[in-house]
């Protein structure tokens, strides 16, 4: 017999309805803060990055793609990674498949690493992926962006003893820790206008949720997200990793 609480079915209409009324608020909240999110100042980016595609090296503008937005989710996947993250393999499994319905809407959305290309197109055939991912092996992007930092940043910022989550995730990249968490993940979006190239948002952590469709769905079920306090994400595995597949 379960601990839950159990209601008749009309109790449970009444206690659903209570709910509906926070999430309408939750919704109406949630558009005032997409609306205030595309009123954001814009910030010209000045600087010439030449990134690595399968097709040649591409200048940003290039990567719009004959398009005037552009959504950029920076994979932690550095030069010293064997394999790309865990959780940014899980997150591109989100976003792979809705690249068209965005593309629609005159948005293009790649995936960006650190790693050389070779390792990037090998990592999207392993796992089936089709988005575009470039590399900015060589490049400043990911430094100018702030997610990514040299080893000396990172060993001097480290805690002891090693936090045993990322340690765990580097091993599963191939890594050491250091060479793990000098990366980050992100999501930057820029848009063209006039000819020139400017940075509307920014965002990384729990503001990368929306891109993780699964956490959206797992808060609909009832054992939630079901990580523990505090969160602990080390559940997640590459698709082709979990029992069964």
């Amino acid at each position: 017999m379960t601990d839950h609480k159990v209601v008749t079915h009309e109790e449970w209409l009444a206690a659903r309805q209570e709910l509906l009324a926070l999430e309408k608020a939750h919704t109406r909240t949630s558009d005032e803060l997409a609306r205030q999110r595309r009123e954001l100042p814009w910030t010209p980016v000045d600087k010439e990055y030449v990134l690595q595609t399968a097709d040649g090296p591409r200048s940003l503008a290039e990567l719009f793609d004959g398009r005037s937005q552009l959504v950029v989710y920076n994979f932690m996947f550095g030069p010293e990674y064997e394999a790309g993250c865990p959780v940014c393999s899980s997150i591109a499994d989100s976003f792979d498949g809705v690249v068209p319905h965005l593309n629609a809407r005159d948005v293009t959305m790649i995936g960006l690493s650190r790693a050389p290309l070779e390792k990037l197109l090998a990592y999207r055939e392993r796992l089936g992926w089709s988005f575009n991912w470039v590399s900015s092996y060589q490049s400043d992007f990911n430094f100018d962006f702030g997610n990514s930092h040299t080893r000396e940043e990172t060993s001097s910022s480290l805690g002891d003893p090693v936090p045993e989550i990322p340690a765990r995730f580097a091993s599963q990249c191939g890594t050491d820790i250091v060479s793990f968490m000098s990366e980050r993940p992100g999501l930057h979006v820029f848009t063209r206008a006039d000819g020139e190239v400017y940075l509307t948002y920014s965002t990384t952590a729990r503001g990368l949720e929306p891109v993780m469709t699964y956490y959206r769905i797992l808060d609909l079920v009832p054992r939630g997200r079901d990580e523990g306090e505090p969160s602990d994400p080390s559940w997640m595995r590459r698709h082709d990793e979990f029992a069964g597949t």
